[in-house]
């Protein structure tokens, strides 16, 4: 519903920002363009700057041997499900030893499969029984089956861990306000703008090159969303569900393991699938440090650019990434079915007990009819010697054009930007920083985004900061100008919305390695390659929120504005993109974190940011260096991010609208 605040009072408007501003501006170029008046003030000196990294690489090395007892524990613990999982899915294992041992093998690929169709259909229906086949019988055409399953293993042994832990602490967030409030939100806000490499240094330096450094590290990375979603679904279940639970007498646990959480499972789904999204997302930084299947292909093929293969095993994890997240889905969506009292088990699982019967049976053949026991090789296809021919090709025919655009990006927009943000005086920076926040909100916020950008400065990662934003800023402002505009188009034109859908589904499953494959074989590495990925990755937010905004505006204001005679055109710039721009900002916010999340994946091909000091420091096993740097990208990233949210809710109350509320 819309929550319009009628005959509210318009804003008091004065001179006196502008004034603020223009001060601000002006003393910041003059101070960038003759940097000897304020020597201090234009370029951090050196001897100010912090030691914090080799701080905390000393203080890990000195605190390594105390807590070696518990990562090895650790790492026991969740080496039993790991082997566990890589054992029933893709290589099989051994019981006992000696001449009693006795060979189990892994699930005929032909079990799963069915398994797999049997439970998209238990869930979503004949639809989502189809994707998965198609999805999972993917992997078995292209010969993928064997390096899926060992990712599809992570997946398993991740998920149950991250939702499990994640469920635990959004519990506890919801019943202690303040640890939600003073806690966790902050360490979530932390955890979702942190670079996935710099979750791997520190469990790299803990864990070592072991199978169990990934997988923590992914639990870590996945995490977050579930505790959101968690915390969310429990305050969202009505007032009178809750009422009733305590009328019937049910004691704090009894109300949350048999009323609360049963009510929330649409949300709580949510986050899992999330869960499930963001192990398949890191499955190819995984491989960095130990961790095998499809993730390790798409590197491997990266580094020896291999574009054929390298697009075959990322597509398969696109594959299997559409499967289970589909299925999930369709898990979250499902209706309970009631059963009257005492039906048999059998009856109300019926699903379950198929697809057992059909994976026990499928195995057991394939210990007499290899075709059961593994994909044939004589059925598989590849494309991979298909792609390589034609980036051959491309390059031979369209050299010349590539290397045109690429020129003309670096000479007139690229190399300008960098330049001047790098001449940029740092306090003039964290000033205008600061003063943003102060009038975009309160106090608070101004003092929250000035020592962020002012720890960045501090630390000695100010050239290196500088250099992130430009190319985060070039590329947001690219994917926002061509987003906002297939948003507006997707809106007012049915056939480009089922379209513009497809495309975006594809590109936000695709994992963000594979983006980098086609563009260095075509554009070489450098920042043009970093800006042309980043871009492809960054515009599925700004399409998606856009279309949400502009079709959320209330029905009654549009046929209003039909009936005082307004065109299509007067519709769109004068009612929906304006009752839509909240939404939109919200769009640009997310398009500015994908561009960070991505700009430290482009640390591969070349760049000289923040990110690469993430990858350096990930070679180096350098902890200090890894998280200092992935601190300075968060810090970015919540500047950014609490920025355009207070941006958005001023733009409501011009609106009249209450921060937060939905329009329609």
């Amino acid at each position: 519903m819309t929550d319009i605040a009628l005959g509210a009072a318009p804003e008091r408007r004065t001179i006196w920002p502008t004034v603020g501003w223009a001060a601000l501006l002006t003393g910041t170029i003059a101070l960038g363009m003759q940097h000897q008046l304020l020597p201090w003030a234009a370029d951090y000196p050196k001897p100010w700057v912090l030691p914090l990294a080799q701080e905390i690489t000393a203080f890990s090395k000195s605190v390594i041997k105390f807590i070696t007892p518990v990562t090895r524990a650790i790492s026991a613990g969740l080496q039993v499900p790991l082997d566990l999982a890589v054992g029933i899915l893709a290589k099989g294992f051994t019981l006992g030893s000696g001449e009693s041992a006795v060979a189990v093998p892994r699930l005929s690929w032909i079990g799963i499969l069915a398994a797999v169709t049997l439970m998209g259909h238990a869930f979503g229906g004949r639809r989502t029984a189809i994707v998965a086949f198609l999805c999972f019988f993917y992997l078995a055409l292209f010969g993928q089956w064997d390096r899926a399953m060992l990712t599809l293993a992570l997946v398993v042994v991740c998920v149950p861990v991250g939702v499990l832990l994640g469920l635990l602490l959004g519990v506890a967030a919801y019943r202690h306000p303040r640890f939600d409030h003073y806690f966790v939100r902050p360490l979530l806000d932390l955890m979702q703008t942190i670079p996935a490499f710099a979750y791997i240094i520190p469990t790299l330096f803990l864990f070592g090159f072991t199978p169990v450094t990934p997988l923590i590290a992914t639990v870590a990375f996945a995490m977050p969303p579930m505790v959101r979603a968690t915390t969310l679904a429990l305050h969202r279940v009505p007032a009178d569900i809750q009422e009733l639970g305590r009328m019937t007498g049910c004691t704090r646990r009894q109300m949350l393991w048999r009323i609360l959480l049963p009510s929330a499972k649409p949300t709580l789904m949510i986050g899992v699938n999330q869960v499930i999204m963001l192990t398949l997302n890191m499955v190819i930084i995984a491989s960095m440090v130990g961790a095998d299947g499809l993730g390790y292909d798409v590197l491997f093929a990266l580094r020896g650019q291999k574009i054929g293969v390298g697009l075959e095993a990322g597509l398969a994890i696109t594959a299997l990434a559409i499967a289970l997240d589909r299925l999930s889905q369709a898990a979250a969506d499902s209706k309970v079915d009631l059963y009257r009292p005492g039906t048999p088990f059998h009856r109300r699982h019926s699903y379950l007990l198929a697809s057992i019967a059909v994976l026990a049976a499928a195995t057991l053949l394939g210990r007499v009819m290899p075709f059961f026991a593994g994909v044939p090789e004589a059925m598989t296809v590849t494309t991979a010697p298909m792609w390589d021919a034609m980036v051959k090709w491309v390059n031979i025919n369209f050299f010349d054009y590539f290397e045109a655009v690429r020129t003309v990006l670096l000479l007139n927009v690229l190399n300008p930007v960098k330049s001047a943000l790098l001449n940029l005086p740092w306090l003039g920076a964290v000033l205008i920083v600061a003063y943003a926040g102060w009038r975009l909100r309160n106090r608070n916020l101004a003092l929250q985004c000035g020592a962020l950008i002012a720890f960045i400065a501090a630390v000695g990662m100010w050239d290196k900061a500088m250099t992130t934003i430009y190319l985060c800023a070039i590329s947001a402002a690219i994917a926002c100008a061509i987003g906002i505009p297939l948003g507006v188009i997707a809106t007012r034109s049915q056939w480009f919305d089922r379209v513009q859908r497809v495309v975006v589904d594809t590109l936000q499953t695709l994992p963000s390695f594979v983006y980098l494959i086609p563009v260095v074989m075509l554009f070489r590495v450098g920042d043009v390659t970093a800006l042309i990925a980043i871009v492809a990755f960054a515009v599925t937010p700004a399409i998606r929120y856009t279309v949400h905004g502009i079709r959320q505006v209330p029905p009654h204001l549009i046929e209003a504005a039909v009936a005082t005679g307004c065109t299509r055109r007067q519709i769109l710039w004068r009612v929906q993109l304006p009752l839509a721009m909240p939404e939109i900002m919200l769009g640009i916010n997310q398009t500015i974190l994908f561009a960070l999340s991505m700009l430290v994946i482009t640390a591969l091909v070349g760049t000289r940011d923040l990110g690469q000091e993430v990858y350096i420091a990930l070679t180096k096993v350098d902890t200090g260096r890894g998280i200092i740097a992935g601190l300075c990208v968060a810090f970015l990233g919540i500047v950014a991010d609490r920025l355009l949210r207070a941006a958005a809710d001023r733009f409501r109350r011009r609106l009249g609208i209450s921060p937060g509320a939905e329009i329609g």
